[in-house]
């Protein structure tokens, strides 16, 4: 276990361009969820990811879906660093197996560290926790803080709603299109990875301007 007071760019972080992701962050739930479905595609991803050679950087817990991903992609011999708050290690039981356990002071450093340790994200089925980091992810992209790719993993249609009212909040006019298309989602991880790794960059990211596309 580690203890990181600010985040630290590791020896293999990500360069520039899409190509193969090194590693990937990835949002989900500290419990397994109402559908077996849920833990056994955490697995499966978790496995996947590893036999690719991905690293996984996630929230370091070692119950829920988050524990499922982590041991799955620990089985196959992948790599897995964790970041979890001081005072969340006791309630999300750290994960202590891990590759890296990096513990931080606040969410906020979590989220920021998480970010700058992997080059895209992807969102499994997750509740509060798991929407404030995939939407702190895509606001920030669509500040230009950063041009990783966010892809949710549609996983028996769990996503469905909220694609759907993103389009809604698209015609109402609170969402530039071009800002909408940051978001890519898929049933399958090789769909989904295959959609994020030929994503284009952000055209126009920043602070958003009235009538722009």
């Amino acid at each position: 276990m580690s203890t990181a007071a600010r985040p630290e760019r590791p020896l293999d972080a990500p360069t520039p361009g899409r190509g193969r992701f090194r590693s990937v962050a990835v949002f989900c739930a500290s419990s397994p969820g109402a559908d077996p479905l849920y833990a056994a595609t955490a697995a499966q991803v978790g496995r996947e990811l590893a036999t690719m050679g991905i690293g996984i950087v996630y929230g370091g817990g070692r119950v829920g879906l988050m524990g499922v991903l982590a041991d799955a992609a620990l089985g196959a011999g992948g790599r897995v660093v964790g970041v979890i708050p001081r005072g969340m290690v006791e309630a999300e039981r750290g994960h202590t197996g891990l590759t890296e356990l990096v513990v931080v002071e606040s969410m906020h450093e979590r989220k920021a560290l998480m970010a700058d340790r992997a080059d895209a994200f992807l969102a499994l089925p997750g509740g509060y926790g798991t929407l404030d980091e995939l939407f702190e992810a895509i606001t920030w992209a669509q500040l230009g803080l950063h041009d990783k790719p966010i892809g949710l993993l549609n996983v028996g249609g769990f996503y469905g709603a909220l694609t759907s009212f993103l389009d809604s909040i698209v015609s109402a006019g609170f969402i530039q299109p071009a800002f909408r298309r940051l978001v890519l989602a898929d049933e399958s991880l090789p769909g989904l990875l295959s959609l994020m790794t030929e994503a284009p960059r952000p055209a126009g990211a920043g602070w958003a301007r009235p009538g722009t596309a």
